[in-house]
């Protein structure tokens, strides 16, 4: 195989796969709308109060043979308003529940940047919902459409202040419930704790459930030119990541017990996740609402007795932010998975290390990429070396490759026969090219897919006029510069002697340059880095190294 035959390979198949993630973006996932706008937090009471005596309201997991009591929703549910840091957090009295979250620092877009992204409650064009509650198989527990009381409307987490509690009370046949809501500063993570105290004269028997509850994937939560995964996702000790689309949990509801692990929704850039304690066994399960296509997801604890004159308390931890692999993997075990390189994880994983490294010393993100492109390139030297000598090789037998083709004409069967013979004569291996750049694919696919799902690039400058390297250029610039840098490497190469290649070579950088036109930006300034610097090192190689005319071959 020469090289110009295996960059058409690897271009066509390239090609393939954006073809691919565009008809998914277009038929499977939608594509981009408007960005989400702030939805008035009393849809999401509306909401609530719909899911009185349905199946997807309180989940069923429950010891065997136990009998699941309810309580009454609530008739007189008022919103609280909580602020920290990093959330803008609306509560509702009925279950005590976060019915609205928004990330203060991160704005749905640079032209909004008033209004943040918002992780729960409904918006335009999608509803994301986490419920908690208890259930009980004899007397009273609160859960998630009972009504909680609370000492006042609002709370903020104030200058100096590192932690914000707040405490939601229930009462009902001698049963005392806390709901208590903690923040942290500088924290994605809050946890939820109910504090059972049995003031009955019988002993309480009850268990503790989370859910993540979500419609269908919405346009807005599809990235700009890409798809990627959004679903559930469960992790246990026996499967430490498995996705758990949404059509999974339509088709075959998940009902598993596991000690410790996690359960998220994921989309690209963002998590809403429960992390149970590690050392507690939970019952992991799924639910497909049909009447309102409501898709659930949640874990549901082991049952507690509390005798009376007795307390006990069930806690969990939440995570509900972008996907920050340093603070996920401090809450819970391979929570960072949820960042989802695939299976060349093992690869992208060191290199956004490699990446969080220089970003820590050129604070920008832009040059970041092109210096860990040009670490990268470096390792790969060596290999290089290697594929342009055996490039230049082929290169010399151009003249005799031509003289070939005219004695042969449109035997193909002599054509391989003779070619085979030169080849042998003149020493050349026709793989010498191809093997050391083989070698190179898996990295900087896995660099692709490390600088597609990093949330640090979201709304990220580098210069002038890219303001934000999630999102295409919107000058065309860099396509433009990109195509040119393609054109310029198939010049360095040997052509293709079939006229149907040298055809498809010549349109190749025109229609990468409309492909990469609706890329991200820092995709496209990777891609463009890599070129330069594959032509910058084919010169030097070739003319340096080699001695070796970088001009095409002509006959004599």
């Amino acid at each position: 195989m020469d090289n110009q035959r295996l960059f058409l390979y690897l271009g066509l198949g390239f090609l393939i796969m954006l073809i691919w993630q565009t008809w998914q973006i277009d038929y499977v996932y939608a594509p981009q709308q408007a960005a989400e706008q702030l939805a008035n937090p009393s849809q999401d009471q509306q909401d609530s109060s719909q899911l009185v005596n349905t199946d997807g309201a309180v989940p069923t997991v429950a010891p065997a043979g136990a009998q699941i009591v309810q309580s009454n929703a609530g008739t007189d549910a008022k919103t609280i308003d909580i602020k920290t840091d990093v959330f803008t957090v609306a509560m509702n009295t009925q279950g005590a529940d976060l019915s609205s979250i928004g990330l203060i620092q991160y704005p749905i877009s640079l032209e909004e940047t008033d209004i943040p992204v918002r992780l729960v409650g409904p918006t335009d064009d999608r509803y994301m919902g986490i419920q908690t509650g208890l259930q009980t198989s004899q007397g009273a527990a609160p859960n998630h459409l009972a009504e909680y009381t609370l000492a006042t409307d609002s709370y903020e987490l104030q200058n100096g202040q590192d932690q914000l509690q707040v405490d939601a009370q229930w009462s009902d046949a001698g049963i005392d419930v806390v709901k208590s809501w903690i923040f942290n500063r500088d924290a994605y993570d809050y946890a939820v704790k109910f504090t059972v105290t049995n003031n009955s004269d019988a002993s309480w028997t009850g268990w503790q459930y989370r859910q993540l509850q979500r419609s269908e994937v919405a346009d807005s939560e599809t990235s700009t030119g890409m798809a990627t995964y959004t679903g559930g996702v469960i992790s246990t000790p026996e499967d430490v990541y498995e996705k758990i689309s949404l059509d999974d949990i339509a088709e075959e509801p998940v009902k598993r017990t596991a000690l410790g692990g996690w359960a998220a929704m994921i989309q690209h850039y963002f998590a809403n996740a429960i992390v149970p304690n590690q050392n507690e066994e939970n019952t992991y399960y799924s639910r497909y609402w049909a009447e309102r296509d409501r898709y659930i997801l949640g874990l549901s604890s082991k049952p507690v007795t509390i005798a009376p004159g007795q307390s006990h308390t069930f806690e969990t931890q939440f995570y509900v932010g972008p996907k920050l692999q340093g603070k996920m993997e401090e809450l819970a075990p391979n929570l960072r998975l949820t960042v989802d390189y695939g299976f060349l994880t093992i690869l992208a994983q060191p290199l956004f290390w490699l990446l969080n490294k220089i970003h820590s010393f050129v604070n920008n993100w832009g040059w970041s990429i092109i210096l860990l492109t040009v670490i990268v390139k470096g390792l790969f030297y060596k290999l290089s070396e290697m594929g342009y000598k055996s490039m230049a090789r082929m290169k010399k037998l151009q003249p005799k490759m031509e003289e070939l083709k005219s004695r042969h004409g449109d035997d193909r069967e002599a054509m391989g026969r003779a070619t085979m013979e030169l080849y042998k004569k003149e020493k050349v291996n026709p793989l010498g090219s191809c093997f050391p750049m083989l070698l190179q694919i898996p990295v900087f696919i896995a660099l692709y897919w490390t600088l597609m799902e990093s949330v640090e690039l979201r709304q990220a400058p580098w210069i002038g006029w890219i303001h934000d390297l999630s999102v295409m250029d919107p000058l065309y610039v860099l396509p433009v510069i990109m195509g040119v840098s393609m054109f310029i490497q198939q010049r360095l190469n040997p052509a293709p002697v079939d006229p149907i290649q040298q055809k498809i070579f010549m349109f190749m950088p025109l229609i990468f340059t409309v492909f990469f036109a609706f890329f991200p930006a820092g995709l496209v300034l990777y891609w463009i880095s890599n070129n330069i610097l594959s032509i910058a090192q084919q010169w030097y190689i070739t003319r340096i190294v080699i001695g070796v005319d970088s001009a095409p071959a002509k006959k004599d």
